[in-house]
Order: C-alpha cells, then sequence, then structure tokens
C-alpha cells in the first residue's frame, strides 16, 4: 500500500491483513472488551474503531471492485462471495454490538458536537433498525445484484461480424445511418430480453426480501424502511411524489419542445427510441478520443483548468492505478467511484466506448473522487462520506464545470458548442428518466406481493404519464415494458436515484454561482466537499454556495437558466 506513510496505523499491527473471518473478530473482540467510561478512554476507542473499520472494509471494497472488473473470472467471484456469504453476514452483527458498546457509553454526550454529531445520529438510527433476522435476507440480496451483474456483463451481440458488449452498440446509435441504429437498437434488446425472465426472477426475489426485511424491523412496507435507512432525515416519501409532479409539470413541456425539434430537423414521420441519440443535423457522431487526445490525459488537463490542485488530485488516481475505464466482456454495468479507505484513494469505474458521454462519466465520477480526497484528512471514516444528495452534487457540478473546456479534445468550435448543448440536453432528459425510475420504486415497495404484469402495468402506466406525445413505441411495446430492466440502482441500492435530480439542482446552482464568480465558487465548492459527513444535509448545500431546495420554484428557475444557455449556444452557431 504505497501511502501507508501519509496515513499510518496507529493501533492495528502492519502485518495483519483481514483475509479471514477468524483475525477480523479478534481485532473486534478487543475493542468489544475495553473500557469507555470516561471522554479519554471513548475517542480513543473511536479513533482506533475508525481505524480498524477503514482496513476491513477497504479489502471488502477491493473484492468488490475485482467482481465488477471480471465478473467471469471465477476465482475472483469465488473471493468476492466468499466476503458476502461469510465475512459480511459477521459483520454486520459485530458491527451492532459495536453500535450498541458506542451508545451505551456514559461519555458519549461528552463528545465534541462537531466531530461526533452527525455519527452519533446515524448511530442511534443503525441500532433502531438493526434486527439480527434480516443479515442472512441481506446477504441473499447481495448475492443477487452480483448475479444481476454477471448476467448484464456476459451479454455479447453479434454485430458487423463481431462480438460486441453493450456499451458498444450504445455507440451506434450516434450514427447518421437510421437502419443502422434501429438494427444495434433492436439487437441490443433482443439480447436483454433474451434474459429477462432471469432477470425479472432476480428482482422478484429481492423485492420479496425487502418486504421481509421491513416487517421484521416494525414496517409496514419497505419504503418506510429504506427512508430511515438512507437516513432521509430532511424530506420524506410525500416530498419525493411531489417532486415528481413538479418534474411533469416542468420538465416535461420542454422535453416535448425539444423532441419535436428533434424530429422536424431530422425530417422524419414519427421520433423513435434510436433518434435520440443521434445529431440531428445529420453530422456525424462525437468522437472526443478521435483527436488522438486520450481520455484519461484529456480529463486530467481539463481538471487542471477548472483548478490546478484537481489536477494534482487526480494525478493520485493515475499514478495508483485506480482507474478501469475500458468496456470488456465480462465487465459489470455502469460507472462508479470506489474509496479505499485505509489508504484514503479513490478508485473509478467506467466503461468506455469512445463516446462524448465517456468525458462526461469521467468528469462526473472525478467530481466524486475529488469529494473523497477534499475530504480524506478526517480522521473517522464515518466523517469522510457525505449525503448522497450532496455527493452528487460534488459529480454534477464537476461536469458543468469542465464542459467550458472541451477544446481539450475538439479542435473545432462548433463540435465544442454542440457537445455542450447536448450535456445541458442530457440534464433536462435525467430529470424525467429520475421521475419515472423513482415513481416506480415508490410504486413497487408500497404493493408488496404484486405480480409480474401488476408490475408490467404500472411502468407503462409510469411511461404514459411522463410521455411526451412525440415518441413513437410501436411494434416495440415489449421493450418499453422492460425499460427499466437496465437500471442497475433497482437492483443493487433500492431507492438510490431521487438524488441525481435533488442533486442536479444543487450542481446548477454552482454552475450559476461559477457564471457569476469563478474563483469563489470553487472555493465555496471544495470547502463544502471537505466537511465530509460532519454537517447535515442543508448546512453542507449552504456550505458550498447553494440550498437544498427540490422545490417547483426552485425547478423552474434553475431550468430556465439551462434552457436560455441552450438557446445561446444554438444561436452562436447557427
Amino acid at each position: 500500500m504505497t501511502e501507508q506513510t501519509a496515513y499510518p496505523r496507529r493501533y492495528l499491527k502492519m502485518d495483519f491483513k483481514p483475509v479471514d473471518l477468524d483475525s477480523i473478530e479478534e481485532v473486534y473482540k478487543a475493542l468489544l472488551e475495553r473500557e469507555i467510561s470516561d471522554l479519554e478512554s471513548l475517542e480513543s476507542w473511536c479513533r482506533d474503531w475508525s481505524e480498524v473499520d477503514s482496513t476491513i472494509g477497504e479489502e471488502g471494497a477491493r473484492r468488490f471492485v475485482q467482481h465488477t472488473c471480471y465478473t467471469d473470472d471465477a476465482e475472483i467471484t469465488e473471493n468476492y462471495m466468499e466476503w458476502i456469504e461469510k465475512i459480511q453476514p459477521c459483520l454486520k452483527k459485530i458491527s451492532f454490538d459495536m453500535d450498541r458498546k458506542f451508545i451505551a457509553s456514559p461519555a458519549i454526550e461528552q463528545l465534541p458536537e462537531q466531530e461526533f454529531g452527525i455519527w452519533v445520529k446515524s448511530v442511534n438510527n443503525s441500532v433502531e433498525l438493526f434486527r439480527e433476522e434480516n443479515i442472512p435476507l441481506q446477504t441473499e440480496e447481495t448475492k443477487l445484484d452480483a448475479k444481476y451483474d454477471e448476467t448484464i456483463g456476459a451479454m455479447s451481440i453479434e454485430f458487423d461480424g463481431e462480438a460486441r458488449t453493450l456499451p458498444y452498440m450504445g455507440r451506434i446509435l450516434e450514427e447518421t445511418d437510421r437502419d443502422r441504429r434501429e438494427q444495434s437498437f433492436r439487437a441490443t434488446w433482443d439480447r436483454i430480453l433474451e434474459d429477462q425472465d432471469k432477470i425479472e426472477g432476480i428482482f422478484d426475489r429481492q423485492v420479496e426480501l425487502r418486504h421481509q426485511m421491513a416487517l421484521n424491523a416494525g414496517f409496514d412496507d419497505y419504503r418506510a424502511l429504506r427512508f430511515r435507512q438512507l437516513e432521509r432525515f430532511d424530506y420524506g416519501p410525500e416530498d419525493c411524489l411531489q417532486f415528481h409532479d413538479s418534474i411533469e409539470a416542468v420538465i416535461k413541456p420542454l422535453v416535448a419542445q425539444r423532441q419535436k425539434k428533434r424530429k422536424e430537423m431530422l425530417a422524419i414521420d414519427s421520433l423513435r427510441p434510436w433518434d435520440m441519440a443521434v445529431d440531428p443535423e445529420g453530422r456525424a457522431p462525437l468522437r472526443p478520443l478521435e483527436g488522438g487526445v486520450k481520455l484519461v490525459d484529456g480529463c486530467r488537463q481539463i481538471f487542471a483548468r477548472v483548478h490546478p490542485d484537481l489536477d494534482q488530485m487526480f494525478r493520485i488516481l493515475i499514478d495508483g492505478d485506480l482507474l478501469d475505464l475500458d468496456s470488456r466482456s465480462g465487465k459489470a454495468p455502469g460507472g462508479y467511484q470506489c474509496t479505499y479507505h485505509e489508504i484514503r484513494k479513490p478508485f473509478i469505474f467506467m466503461n468506455a466506448a469512445g463516446k462524448q458521454g465517456d468525458v462526461e462519466t469521467l468528469l462526473h465520477e472525478g467530481g466524486h473522487a475529488f469529494h473523497f480526497i477534499e475530504s480524506r484528512d478526517l480522521e473517522l471514516i464515518a466523517n469522510r462520506g457525505a449525503p448522497i444528495e450532496f455527493c452528487e452534487v460534488a459529480s454534477m457540478a464537476m461536469e458543468l464545470l469542465g464542459n467550458p473546456y472541451l477544446d481539450v479534445f475538439y479542435d473545432d468550435e462548433s463540435q465544442i458548442t454542440r457537445a455542450r448543448i447536448e450535456h445541458l440536453e442530457g440534464i433536462i432528459s435525467l430529470f424525467i428518466w429520475v421521475a419515472m425510475i423513482d415513481s416506480f420504486q415508490h410504486w413497487i415497495y408500497t404493493n408488496p406481493g404484486h405480480s409480474r404484469e401488476q408490475r408490467r402495468t404500472s411502468w407503462i402506466a409510469i411511461m404514459d404519464r411522463f410521455n411526451t406525445g412525440h415518441m413513437d413505441w410501436s411494434g416495440i411495446e415489449e421493450i418499453r415494458a422492460h425499460r427499466w430492466l437496465r437500471q442497475s440502482h433497482l437492483f443493487g441500492v433500492p431507492f438510490y436515484y431521487v438524488e441525481y435530480a435533488m442533486a442536479q439542482l444543487g450542481a446548477l446552482q454552482v454552475w450559476r454561482n461559477h457564471r457569476q464568480d469563478p474563483d469563489n465558487a470553487i472555493r465555496l465548492y471544495r470547502e463544502g466537499l471537505s466537511l465530509g459527513n460532519t454537517r447535515s444535509l442543508p448546512e453542507l448545500y449552504e456550505a458550498a454556495g447553494i440550498r437544498f431546495d427540490f422545490s417547483r420554484d426552485t425547478l423552474d428557475e434553475l431550468i430556465s437558466m439551462v434552457r436560455e444557455e441552450i438557446d445561446t449556444l444554438e444561436n452562436s452557431g447557427s
């Protein structure tokens, strides 16, 4: 571990390796037997506990990363399964014992509020929710998510005489040949629907498990349990439902307007799903890497232009071999940033296929990485995270902050303008998709015991609700009815999705601040990131110079700014 000198162990022996359950249990047993009756002993114990959690957490993170990078490697899969089947269940029970010991200390009220306040609140919540009978259910749930990743990762499609990955097929949807786009779209979904029964079977069982967990914990449904697990202390289900209404009222008409314009520019009778990624003016797809600048080097240059310190942060990942970016067979879908808490370095995973979206994804995940690096000097592991609603501000703001510097990849100003318009259009459409996925989850988990047919009916009704009237799904109704199968969050992190829309509003505020005063906006943004999880969600937003507000008025105001920027960019190219 190359950075042990920066964050040396102070409690654990240097030769300790958390590779088996016996050694892990021994370390925690020593902590559980210690006396923590006064402030000094409690603080010391908490710091030792944090070091142990960091070391063991990193082992679990590394096994997860390896599994997602190589879902088709039997040895790696076995190693990961050992973790989630044998070690992780025991860790959950140990964690509960540690939490109970912590909150039972007579000195807990004396802990400094700024460093420990949010953590104490979180631990109390965890203790209230813990049920030992839920541990095997959680283990099975995690195994099913891994099975979903393996199923999607194993998919390949014969196209152009070669076996292609799903991300690669997405490239073809940007090409100007409409027949070819349709062939790609249909071939991709034909392959996905081959495994429809298997994927829905995974989800059926996950829904059953989650509902049983809720009943075990004393809740009427999984939504109620999950909101508590996600520590959504500042809003509730009704606020989310109102947010869906706001998105329908504010965003849907704008999406309809953009789709109508696209249809007219393409000069087609009906707008089809395979017409949404192609350039409406008939220009060749944006291929940022064809100019000779590699993805990593180009994004590093963009980060440097946003702020020189970001360049130095990104070099930590480059120098530490902490990037796995290319799409390949056997790799799990999607992209993420994972944290190695002992060495206090981030890792970025994605599936690049040579598209402009790859640049945006790396900027996004880079924002997550910078968030961790800004807060990694906080000693307690609990303080090195943040609420997801703020974590996504870090990433989405970085997309917006980085987009003015796309000349790193493109020589032609019109390509830069086009990429920026496409990104802003993507922000608009994201709100619709978030509202659909979140609405779907609210229905799923407040209707336990539903059938697949009822679920299908619900999904179609949600799609109809947010339908603009311009998209033609005739002849491909089965695909429309199963679009949700590709949303991995539904399988791996239930109810984690509405945060993207909430955080997008925060990111747009950071962008607005940057347009007015770049230096101060970056300073405030970084100040918010550096606080980690030591403040409440509204306080983190405030520290970053923005407001945690997803009301209709705020949505309307910020989307008007986006619409005006699109108009300005379009007019600049006319």
